[in-house]
């Protein structure tokens, strides 16, 4: 499985040497992971999409963590944005943006998906890259860390100004009334970033099992967490602490 590949590796990227070991409570140890700038697992709910993402606070992640994401997870590496940011930053949902006959935003796990534009920084060569890849999460929380401080300092035009689309990072809007509304991983690692007071962007990226090529497993991607002393937390936890 994909989370194999490198389990006998020294260090995940970032590793929390400021957290209590000790932690046994799920959510604390996962906001004190995502205090530090850490991944977390988050499993949303079996009866939902059932799967296991690796989520970052956005503000955090670097090159090291882009890898880390694409080689220990697989899955579509985004970044969420608050529903106030999305607004800010004018950001349709991407099935209002695309007029064609394939659009159908309609998923089995959910009332419609969480995708907006998929953009690269202007700063960036192709955006594909984990130096690109980076640089745009990066750049995204820091636009959502300025609307958040102050809801006129940043608009469309300066979005436009920064950003281009289409890109290789998919940007994700969260639901207005957050976990009340939605409690998809988009609500769930906005949910945590908001909980430690960090800019309102977290970046989530789906667990596969290569063996397979379907969600890895809860059990196996708690043991994974387990072996890289990532913490692990149930979406029904998080939502019951934070909501």
């Amino acid at each position: 499985m994909r989370a194999d590949v490198d389990a006998d590796a020294e260090a995940t990227p970032g590793a929390r040497e400021s957290v209590d070991a000790e932690t046994t409570d799920p959510v604390e140890r996962a906001l004190d992971a995502f205090r530090a700038g850490d991944p977390v697992c988050v499993h949303d709910f079996a009866d939902r999409e059932g799967e296991t993402d690796i989520v970052y606070p956005a503000g955090a992640v670097d090159e090291a963590a882009v890898a880390h994401m694409r080689n220990d997870a697989g899955g579509l590496i985004c970044v969420a944005v608050s529903d106030a940011v999305g607004d800010a930053f004018d950001l349709p949902f991407l099935a209002d943006a695309i007029d064609h006959p394939a659009v159908d935003d309609d998923p089995d796990y959910d009332d419609r998906s969480s995708f907006s534009l998929p953009v690269n920084h202007r700063e960036t060569f192709t955006g594909i890259t984990d130096a690109d890849r980076a640089k745009t999460i990066v750049e995204v929380a820091n636009a959502a860390g300025r609307v958040r401080d102050d809801p006129t300092a940043y608009g469309p035009d300066d979005f436009a100004a920064e950003f281009r689309a289409p890109g290789h990072v998919h940007v994700l809007r969260g639901d207005h009334d957050g976990l009340a509304g939605r409690t998809g991983h988009t609500e769930l690692g906005l949910a945590m970033a908001e909980a430690v007071g960090t800019a309102p962007a977290a970046v989530v990226c789906e667990m596969l099992d290569d063996e397979t090529g379907d969600a890895l497993a809860p059990a196996d991607a708690a043991a994974y967490a387990a072996r890289r002393d990532i913490p692990y937390v149930e979406g029904a936890t998080l939502v019951e602490a934070l909501k």
